[in-house]
């Protein structure tokens, strides 16, 4: 079913119908780069970029890819697996414990200090009580 857009082009308003977005597995890519490089006419090059989707730096990335060997690069990017709600929990807690690992290795120093500190004040106390009693 098409319907008038806003500006009165003409669009699909199906979900369906729409294209999907394309990924390209390697061997794929090489076929596409090679079929580019044997193309001489810019306008042949052009017409394959919009066939398939692509930019010319995609074609420009493929080929840095392919001559230096990494044909791994050429291959989907991996996307990083979903964490469970388990995993999620876990790392809170453990940014959570170290958050308070941290805090009390900061108590701990803080009342070292403040001991150390009582130590001093108890002995000056003392020696300014010998200096004042008058000596017989």
């Amino acid at each position: 079913m098409l319907a008038r857009a806003h500006d009165g082009g003409v669009g699909d308003d199906d979900p369906a119908a729409r294209p999907k977005r394309r990924r390209f597995d390697a061997a794929y890519k090489l076929a596409i780069l090679d079929e580019y490089e044997r193309l001489t006419d810019s306008g042949a090059k052009g017409a394959l970029l919009r066939r398939e989707g692509l930019y010319s730096s995609h074609i420009v990335e493929w080929r840095r890819a392919r001559d230096v060997g990494a044909l791994k690069e050429l291959a989907p990017k991996a996307r990083p697996a979903k964490r469970s709600a388990e995993q999620i929990e876990n790392e809170r807690l453990r940014r959570r414990n170290e958050r308070l690992e941290d805090d009390l290795a900061k108590h701990k120093l803080a009342l070292e200090i403040q001991g150390k500190a009582s130590e001093l004040l108890e002995r000056l106390l003392a020696e300014s009580d010998d200096t004042n009693r008058p000596q017989l």
